[in-house]
């Protein structure tokens, strides 16, 4: 391959029915359509390091890429969507917001959608884990202990809302693509050409993959929480509140560390995170991993190679796309 770019550098995200691949200066965005065609658009952007050198700053970094991660999955996520959206009459309250927020009202939607799902994530991962925990606290006095069964609880409730959202047959093959995704990834971080029958042969799991992010934060969670020992409940629930950058520095900083290592001691401690990938990967079908090759493609040769594929295809992205500004307004 005539371009390589730096082992993990590369990183991706399952969409509906299709890929997203970022490297360094862009990202890509494959879809498969319902006429089986492939549809691929690239985007330059700098991310939000490159745009201020504080976010470089380790620990400081983790916070900035998973807001960045989170913006750019739900925009590629929406683009993916519009594909297979039925036509919907427009209603009165959809006019109304595009009328009050102008050429805004997309990124305002898409903020709001990023602020509830933050607020969900939290209620459902952290307060209630520490509400359950502080009514077990009337039996159980040690606090270290408390702690420790107030992270098992935060484990089990989100292993069991994987396995509950799997049953679904959207998110079972959002699953496979994301096991598609990995395959590539591994594929081509090994040197090996990027053809299907070369990116089968790899695992569908990866130790930079943002279900093991998610293993990590709720195990340094565990850690960190057992600093607070407030005695007011309010105070202990604020806290945790305020530590939870603290917590995604930290896991950060790991997840990045074990992703650039081939070391025994990372791959050890890599290995619980890339047990639960098994619950949110599936492996791949052909169709799928083809896919994930040409986000990659994308990614390593911009936009000439996105729209030789589209064109090739005799697909005209700019009558059926919704648009993917880069991330100035984030």
């Amino acid at each position: 391959m005539e371009k390589h770019i730096p082992k993990g550098s590369l990183g991706g995200q399952a969409v509906l029915e299709g890929i997203m691949m970022k490297g360094p200066g862009g990202y890509s965005t494959a879809v498969r359509l319902p006429d089986n065609n492939i549809c691929v658009k690239f985007h330059q952007y700098k991310s939000y390091g490159e745009k201020h050198p504080v976010f470089k700053i380790p620990f400081i970094r983790g916070i900035a890429n998973f807001v960045e991660a989170l913006v750019l999955g739900m925009k590629t996520l929406t683009y993916s969507s519009s594909f297979f959206e039925e036509d919907e009459e427009e209603t009165k309250a959809d006019r109304l917001f595009k009328d009050i927020f102008k050429d805004k009202a997309e990124d305002v939607l898409l903020g709001v959608t990023v602020v509830i799902s933050i607020a969900l994530a939290l209620g459902l991962f952290m307060f209630l884990p520490a509400g359950i925990a502080e009514l077990l606290g009337k039996w159980i006095g040690n606090h270290f202990v408390l702690s420790l069964i107030e992270g098992i609880i935060r484990l089990a409730i989100f292993l069991l809302y994987v396995l509950l959202i799997a049953q679904m047959e959207d998110i079972h093959r959002l699953f496979m693509y994301h096991g598609a995704e990995h395959k590539t990834i591994n594929c081509y971080e090994a040197g090996e050409d990027l053809k299907p029958a070369n990116v089968k042969k790899f695992t569908r799991y990866h130790k930079r993959c943002g279900t093991s992010f998610i293993f990590v934060v709720m195990i340094v969670s565990i850690i960190v929480f057992m600093f607070i020992t407030a005695e007011q409940m309010w105070l202990r629930f604020l806290l945790r509140l305020l530590l939870v950058p603290v917590v995604a520095g930290i896991s950060y900083e790991f997840i990045r560390a074990a992703g650039r290592s081939d070391s025994s001691f990372w791959n050890v401690l890599s290995r619980p995170g890339m047990w639960v990938q098994k619950l949110t990967t599936r492996e791949p079908d052909e169709d799928m991993i083809q896919v994930a090759i040409v986000a990659v493609e994308a990614v390593l040769y911009g936009k000439a190679y996105a729209d030789a594929v589209n064109e090739a295809q005799g697909i005209k992205t700019q009558d059926n796309e919704l648009e993917i500004d880069d991330l100035e307004g984030f």
